[in-house]
C-alpha cells in the first residue's frame, strides 16, 4: 500500500473513530489533525494528531516510508513535546474500532 493509500485509510478510520466517539460521549469533542510537516522537513513520515482541547491530551500517530505496515503512536500532551519512545501497532490492527478505544480510554 503507497504511504498516500496508507494516510487516507488512517483518516478514515480516524473519522468513522471520532463518530463513533461523539456518538458514545458528547461532552468531549476531540479534534484530528493531519500533518505532512516532518515530509516537508526531510523525514520520510507522515503524521495525525487527535487532540481533547478540554484535557490537553493528544494521541501522536506517525507512518514512516521505512516501515510501512507499522503505526506508531504515543499518548502525550499538547503543551509538551513528544517523548522519543513510541509505540508500534500493525497498521491493519490501527482499526476505526482500535482507535477509538485509545481516545475512549485516555481522554475519558
Amino acid at each position: 500500500m503507497s504511504t498516500d493509500l496508507q494516510l487516507k485509510t488512517l483518516c478514515d478510520r480516524a473519522t468513522e473513530a471520532h463518530t463513533q466517539f461523539q456518538k458514545a460521549i458528547s461532552d468531549i469533542n476531540p479534534i484530528v489533525g493531519v500533518s505532512q510537516h516532518m515530509r516537508k522537513n526531510g523525514v520520510p513520515a507522515d503524521a495525525m494528531t487527535i487532540e481533547c482541547l478540554a484535557s490537553g491530551k493528544r494521541i501522536i500517530l506517525i507512518l514512516h516510508d521505512q516501515a510501512p505496515d507499522i503505526v506508531s503512536y504515543q499518548l502525550t500532551f499538547r503543551d509538551q513535546d513528544p517523548d522519543k519512545a513510541f509505540t508500534r501497532m500493525p497498521f491493519n490492527e490501527m482499526t476505526a474500532k482500535a482507535l477509538y478505544e485509545l481516545m475512549k480510554d485516555y481522554f475519558v
